[in-house]
């Protein structure tokens, strides 16, 4: 390992972000720099899109950063024999894994390499609004049935929930996952449903709707809880603070719900976790115990846990998770909503890097439309679906 500053090198880190995650990254890294002045480090970062596809030019052709940010599904998608990334273990000397447990690593692996590790995990949560909801005489639901009865009351004059196309396909899908006992896909891609099982999806959304439950996701507004149109809120742990923070400063008070459930479904069955973002170093680093020395300080120092605090979702990190509690900063929705995943986490599973396909979620959106609109029956379009989602997920894997 270089230790003179003469002899100074460069490496470089990458990621995605708003002006905030940039602001606090550039100054962690000069900190970093200080730490090390034998080290160099160049940043380069944007907001997701552009960094998505500059990314998928990067990989393929060998220029990626030695450090990066990268999504949980692009450990498939770049790594599916595991020799994609740099394997972490081997640099376990400047990256101290004991602050992870072996679940949390697991997120990582691939093909028995540690491609990456997870920053923070992330699951749908249910975030209720109970100044509302105690308005209406209403518990906080539990249940699949208690959203329709919160409809009966608020007769449309609110909405009980409200979410956009991707958390409605979370939520969807857990539902149906209940009722039939069967899971959407394999972690490995690999559609598990039949058309009676996505038919049982396209009924439940359209009631959802027809019985005014929920906007359609098209017209979900992202301001609206402020204003209490929507008295809850389906969103991912990590969005918990902005979505429901402006609305507790109007004077509403939100709660997050347990993960609900119908028959004899357990609390959290039909639900997944996934790692919020991760970090990963490149297979093609000419440093790389200087880059895992970086990866170390993003995710285990103090001033990283002090400038990051809870950004990017609640740290895994034990280093950065108990500097956070020692300074009272883990408090608030985010934080709420990861207690409750921790709750009911035996139940939660790892959900698989196809299940978020954009297309899979678009065209079950158009065949709902269908249904809504051209009163196309379920059953037929059921049929029809299958087979897309089956040709969406060969396509993906081919």
């Amino acid at each position: 390992m270089i230790t003179s500053h003469e002899e100074q090198i460069e490496i470089s880190l990458s990621w995605w972000g708003n002006d905030q995650r940039n602001e606090y990254t550039i100054e962690a890294v000069k900190q970093f720099e200080e730490l090390h002045p034998e080290i160099k480090v160049k940043c380069n970062y944007s907001e997701w899109s552009g960094y998505q596809a500059r990314s998928d030019v990067q990989m393929i052709s060998g220029t990626e950063a030695d450090v990066m940010q990268i999504n949980y599904a692009w450990l498939e998608q770049y790594s599916p024999d595991g020799e994609g990334f740099y394997d972490i273990q081997t640099l376990s000397e400047y990256i101290d894994l004991s602050n992870f447990t072996e679940d949390e690593l697991n997120y990582g692996i691939q093909n028995g390499f540690l491609n990456a590790i997870p920053i923070a995990l992330n699951t749908q949560s249910v975030y209720i609004n109970k100044t509302l909801y105690d308005a209406y005489g209403l518990e906080i639901p539990r249940t699949w049935d208690d959203f329709f009865k919160a409809a009966q009351a608020m007769q449309g004059k609110v909405y009980p929930v409200a979410m956009t196309s991707k958390s409605s396909w979370f939520f969807i899908t857990a539902y149906a996952e209940q009722v039939s006992g069967r899971k959407f896909m394999t972690m490995d891609g690999e559609l598990n449903f039949t058309p009676k099982e996505i038919q049982i999806m396209l009924d439940f959304y359209c009631r959802l709707i027809e019985e005014q439950v929920m906007p359609q996701v098209e017209y979900f507004e992202r301001l609206a809880p402020e204003d209490g149109v929507y008295a809850g809120i389906v969103a991912w742990l990590s969005d918990g603070s902005s979505y429901c923070d402006r609305a507790v400063k109007n004077g509403y008070k939100y709660v997050v719900a347990d993960y609900p459930v119908t028959g004899t479904a357990q609390i959290g069955d039909g639900w997944y976790t996934k790692p919020a973002t991760m970090y990963a170093i490149s297979r093609n680093t000419d440093h790389p115990e200087e880059a895992a020395m970086l990866l170390d300080f993003l995710l285990n120092s103090t001033q990283m846990a002090e400038l990051q605090r809870i950004e990017k979702g609640i740290p895994l990190s034990n280093a950065a998770q108990n500097y956070l509690s020692e300074h009272d900063q883990l408090s608030g929705m985010q934080y709420m909503a990861f207690e409750k995943m921790n709750e009911h986490i035996d139940h939660l599973e790892v959900v698989s890097p196809y299940f978020e396909n954009e297309e899979l979620i678009s065209e079950f959106r158009a065949a709902s439309n269908a249904v809504l609109y051209a009163k196309i029956d379920t059953e037929t379009q059921a049929k029809v679906l299958h087979k897309t989602f089956q040709e969406i997920l060969a396509n993906e894997k081919s």
